[in-house]
């Protein structure tokens, strides 16, 4: 019963310890199956925005089909499932070891001396059978204490008639502490790899977040690049509709006779010169569609690469436009930038391995303690008459063994004072140095901040000038292009006039168009500068590194 009780609670020892030890996700609960998969998934729900052959997308489904299907999305999300591992891996100085051995050996002697107990002849031979068999529980705490839990057992078998125990087990059971006193010693020294990869864990999930906010940014100035093209494109084929009207009108009149023949070339050039444009508007279209099919994944799949994209956003801005104020903006930026939250992490780690840096310099002072017990068991004989008195074994040495009363213990006080630690010294002079240049680097970032958010108000604001500019210089080109018509059907003005009130109008056309493409990227930009593009979309970085 004792040893059951003895055997019970060293088990409830061994199955908490673990768990004191460590406190984290393990390996199958941070791999994720896209991780662990050898194969890169499909182009996920690009067939839910297939619509009459087309590919119909608003500017919300692009930024989702972005972040589910953008290749440079995915190697930026790998950062974050690294630090995952290596957060993982900063915890295997307190994973416990259980070792196990087994030993057999035999030894035969030839006989040299009575004491033996294999008789007086030097044929004689002594033979020894020893078979070892030892279990040790090994474990560091994050207080610096190193465990040692040994359970060893060897039974030897020998002719020596002078055993009064043959075959005999003796049993050990060993309980070994250390704990370092000033260097590596208590919980901050050995908590502090684990607090710098866990802040290293947030840095790149902070950089990523970033790294996200620009691809947001990257496919909405794609998208409305792409509006813009197909605008541009609309514009020019009416541009060259109504040059082409021009020419078939004076084309009449000259067969009629009622115009010089001199000057049909002026329109006939007319229409070269747009039909040139429209053919460049065409490609670049082409070459906007392409960027934008790559970045929402649509590129991946030839049949998804084919359809012709219908974006159905309107670049029409409701309402009044925008006006922000520089100093909220920027305040908003220095409180959501996630640059600037990764910047604080990495001075926090700066600043924490300072302080590990200064304490591998202390002296080495080290408290060991044991405390040991034993046991002996087997068959028992007597030597006088060398008959059986007892039958015995493991379960006889187990016996004594708990019964502790065979104890030793004992406790060492160990110091090591190196006369130089130029090792330590060059990672405490590193620390130093990487705080030094951090503090610059996020200074740096900080006015890089500062510059963007400025940069982008003022962007917002030529916009919206440019856009109410924009909208009265249209205005006047339809109103002067009516003139020159009326002007050339009352035969006051040449058709000189009415060609190139239909330029200037395909142009006020197009600078009103870019105005509210550059409104709507400005928009957008603001944002992006003050940290808050990815709540209009709500997109979570949580939910993209899971």
């Amino acid at each position: 019963m004792k040893l059951c009780r003895v055997a019970t609670c060293l088990f409830l020892v061994l199955s908490i310890l673990p768990a004191t030890a460590q406190n984290r996700a393990d390996y199958r609960g941070l791999l994720t199956q896209q991780v662990a998969s050898d194969k890169l998934p499909s182009s996920q729900r690009l067939r839910d925005y297939v619509a009459d052959g087309k590919l119909r997308l608003g500017l919300r489904d692009a930024v989702l089909l972005t972040l589910e299907n953008n290749s440079a999305v995915r190697v930026q999300e790998a950062q974050v499932e690294t630090s995952k591992f290596v957060l993982l891996g900063t915890y295997q100085p307190f994973d416990p070891k259980l070792e196990t051995a087994f030993d057999v050996n035999r030894v035969s002697s030839p006989g040299f001396t009575e004491l033996q107990g294999i008789g007086t002849s030097r044929n004689n031979t002594l033979n020894v059978l020893n078979q070892r068999v030892e279990v040790n529980y090994n474990q560091t705490f994050q207080t610096g204490t190193n465990i040692m839990i040994g359970l060893a057992s060897v039974k030897t078998s020998t002719n020596n008639s002078f055993y009064f125990f043959n075959p005999y087990f003796s049993s050990t059971l060993t309980l070994r502490f250390t704990q370092p006193l000033l260097r590596n010693g208590w919980r901050f020294a050995n908590r502090a790899p684990l607090v710098i990869a866990r802040r290293m864990q947030q840095q790149s999930r902070a950089s990523f977040e970033a790294q996200v906010s620009d691809a947001i940014l990257q496919v909405v100035t794609q998208y409305w690049t792409v509006v813009q093209a197909q605008g541009d494109l609309e514009v020019e084929r009416k541009s060259l509709e109504a040059a082409d009207i021009t020419y078939q009108s004076n084309k009449r009149a000259l067969e009629l006779g009622a115009l010089p023949p001199l000057d049909i070339y002026r329109s006939e050039s007319e229409v070269a010169s747009r039909r040139v444009q429209m053919i460049k508007g065409e490609y670049a279209l082409k070459r906007a569609e392409d960027e934008l099919r790559m970045t929402i994944g649509a590129d991946l799949d030839p049949y998804f690469h084919a359809l012709d994209l219908e974006l159905t956003e309107k670049p029409d801005v409701e309402g009044e436009p925008k006006s922000i104020e520089a100093a909220s903006a920027l305040g908003e930026a220095l409180k959501q930038r996630p640059e600037l939250l990764a910047a604080r992490y990495s001075l926090d780690n700066d600043d924490t391995s300072i302080h590990l840096a200064r304490n591998r310099l202390r002296p080495d002072l080290s408290l060991i303690g044991f405390y040991q017990s034993s046991g002996l068991g087997g068959n028992e004989f007597s030597l006088a008459t060398g008959q059986l008195i007892s039958k015995g074994g493991l379960a006889s040495s187990f016996d004594q063994l708990f019964g502790f009363g065979f104890p030793g213990y004992g406790a060492t006080l160990t110091l090591n004072l190196p006369i130089k630690n130029r090792a330590a010294e060059a990672e405490l002079g590193s620390a130093l140095v990487s705080r030094h240049r951090d503090m610059y680097a996020a200074q740096l970032l900080k006015e890089r901040v500062t510059l963007d958010v400025t940069n982008s108000i003022h962007r917002l604001e030529e916009a919206r000038l440019t856009l109410a500019a924009g909208r009265t210089a249209l205005d006047l080109a339809q109103k002067v292009l009516a003139a020159e018509h009326r002007k050339y059907e009352l035969g006051v003005q040449p058709i000189f006039f009415i060609l190139n009130a239909q330029t200037t109008l395909a142009q006020a056309q197009s600078d009103f168009l870019q105005a509210q493409i550059s409104y709507q990227i400005a928009v957008a930009e603001v944002d992006h500068a003050t940290g808050g593009l990815l709540q209009p979309y709500h997109v979570q970085v949580a939910q993209l590194s899971q």
